[in-house]
């Protein structure tokens, strides 16, 4: 089954455990669990996609594996190895107006308070304190910069974020 529609990836497929069809699973979740608080996962890659029924999932060690329907044997569960694990972006809960998915900033142009381009979300990063915007900077850049990382610390570091018009306003030194 292939979707026309936008999917969010929270994990991706490891190796088989066992003999019965069990999967490890990488959860990109803070946490490992969240993945199984949606129900209906669409595994793949690509533009190969398929819906997935979790029967059973648990712990193990320090992971976690997964149980699908109509996966009973090894030779099953191998041909899912390394496949991705997606939702479709509608089953994402709504958030708050001042908050935001990490996919939904990528993309943004960022300003500075002084009206600087600073260039354009490439990434974020987790660095334990706080998230950091990865900004790949405009090639033409005054202070010859091809790449600035923002704390995303809200009335801190970041002053506005407009969805609307694709804008994050910084307070951030353009030579820094």
């Amino acid at each position: 089954m292939s979707s026309t529609q936008n999917k969010v990836v929270l994990g991706r497929l490891g190796a088989v455990y066992g003999i019965k069809g069990w999967l490890k699973v990488q959860a990109y979740t803070d946490y490992a669990e969240s993945i199984f608080d949606y129900d209906k996962w669409q595994i793949g890659q690509d533009d190969s996609w398929q819906e997935a029924e979790v029967v059973e999932w648990r712990k193990h060690n320090k992971g976690i594996i997964v149980k699908f329907n109509n996966v009973d044997v090894r030779e099953k569960a191998q041909l899912l190895t390394g496949m991705e694990v997606a939702v479709l972006e509608t089953q994402l809960p709504e958030l708050a107006e001042d908050e935001f998915y990490w996919r939904d900033l990528v993309g943004m142009a960022v300003v500075n308070t002084q009206g600087y381009n600073m260039g354009e979300v490439k990434s974020l990063m987790e660095t334990g304190s706080n998230d950091v915007l990865v900004v790949k900077a405009n090639k033409n850049d005054a202070f010859g910069k091809t790449e600035r990382l923002i704390p995303f610390v809200e009335s801190q570091t970041i002053s506005k974020v407009d969805q609307e018009q694709r804008v994050i306003t910084v307070e951030w030194d353009a030579d820094f």
